[in-house]
């Protein structure tokens, strides 16, 4: 399930529940991944933000929104880290292990996204009661440009011909996804929904939908207001859909269950599926929760957040192969 607005800073270091600590996040990697060619590509002197997670007997809640991105051209990952009681967007280099450039000069950035050209990163920021998106140079400087105020607006991700930013708003009767036009500041309400990613046609938009305290994923044609479930099951949630390079693939993270003797313990991995929803395939397996997945630019490979690789349990970012 995933958390609104009012928790979008509850960013943690190590899981806190008393099940997640029989976790051994020591471990690399488990008997099911040993075709995923994992690299970690951060340190703990990066401090990435883990996502907050929380267990019931039940399932697994965690904070869906995107907190890692890999630029354009593919020579830049972008994470958010906590520093100095602030989180921020930092920059590092995708192929050697150098220092961070900081991206944004806030207090508490919560999620970004590049834009499709590279030039610039659209995120969001806790100011008070009200969550307000803003857009900077991904290069130069710490100038922004405000581009929402006085609602709580989060997941800003820039449309294919960035004529459009589309982002979640939370209102009183639930969230739905809109858009602000970039050229003259209109404003529009498209669906209900979270976590949008625009499709390469340039009138679909793939959402997240809170059904039940269960998450699906949804095709929404925004031009002729069709809307199609592609991603559902009645005991698992699905959230933070993105569209894979060539357009043909949907990474998400999923909760999956795994046994321990008479008990569950509900845990958040990579998935990928068609763009309809079809060949679901569960790519990560370990204990610990992996999130916020994202594509190389080639799409040969997913990079995601995990705490795994780490006695103390702390977050870093890693990079997998994919194949189909």
């Amino acid at each position: 399930m995933k958390k609104t607005a009012t928790t979008l800073l509850a960013f943690i270091i190590a899981v806190g529940s008393v099940s997640a600590q029989k976790v051994d996040y020591s471990v690399v990697s488990v008997g099911e991944e040993g075709s995923l060619d994992l690299l970690r590509v951060s340190t703990d002197n990066d401090y990435v933000c883990m996502p907050l997670v929380q267990r019931s007997g039940k399932g697994v809640n965690w904070f869906t929104n995107r907190i890692l991105d890999i630029s354009p051209d593919g020579q830049s990952m972008a994470y958010l880290s906590q520093r100095n009681n602030t989180t921020n967007v930092f920059i590092k280099d995708v192929d050697r292990q150098g220092v961070s450039r900081q991206r944004t000069n806030r207090s508490a950035v919560i999620d970004f996204s590049y834009s499709p050209d590279g030039k610039k990163i659209c995120f969001s920021e806790k100011r008070g009661k009200n969550t307000q998106i803003f857009i900077t140079d991904a290069k130069e400087g710490f100038v922004c440009r405000q581009v929402t105020s006085g609602a709580e607006d989060y997941s800003p991700v820039f449309s294919t011909d960035m004529k459009n930013i589309y982002f979640a708003r939370q209102e009183k009767r639930g969230i739905g996804i809109w858009g602000h036009d970039v050229t003259n500041n209109y404003l529009s309400s498209y669906t209900t929904g979270m976590n949008p990613t625009p499709g390469q046609d340039g009138k679909t938009i793939f959402v997240a939908r809170n059904n039940n305290g269960r998450g699906e994923i949804w095709r929404v044609n925004y031009e002729t207001g069709a809307e199609d479930c592609i991603l559902s099951s009645a005991t698992q949630s699905f959230y933070s859909p993105l569209l894979s390079p060539d357009g043909s693939t949907l990474v998400v993270t999923g909760s999956s269950p795994i046994q321990n003797g008479n008990s569950t313990y509900w845990n958040t991995d990579i998935y990928t599926c068609n763009v309809d929803g079809t060949d679901l395939r569960q790519h990560t397996y370990h204990a610990a929760d992996d999130l916020s997945p994202v594509w190389s630019r080639d799409g040969r490979y997913i990079y995601f957040i995990s705490q795994r690789g780490s006695a103390e349990g702390l977050p870093n970012i890693w990079r997998m192969s994919y194949t189909r």
